[in-house]
C-alpha cells in the first residue's frame, strides 16, 4: 500500500468504503417490528405495574 503520491506528498488517509443505499423493510420485516414493539410495550408496562405494586401503591 503506497503512502506517497507521485509528487512525494504523504497520502495517509483511509480508503473510503463503498456506499450503498438502505432498502425499506418488506411486509414480513414490518410485521416482525410490530410484534417486537408489542412485546416490548407489554414488558415495560408489566415492569411498571410490578414496581408500583411492590412499592406500596400510589398512596
Amino acid at each position: 500500500m503506497p503512502y506517497t503520491e507521485d509528487g512525494g506528498l504523504l497520502n495517509n488517509f483511509a480508503k473510503e468504503p463503498k456506499m450503498y443505499t438502505a432498502k425499506p423493510p418488506n411486509k414480513k420485516q414490518q410485521r416482525n417490528y410490530l410484534v417486537q414493539a408489542v412485546f416490548a410495550l407489554l414488558l415495560v408496562s408489566g415492569l411498571i405495574v410490578l414496581a408500583v405494586s411492590v412499592s406500596g401503591g400510589m398512596s
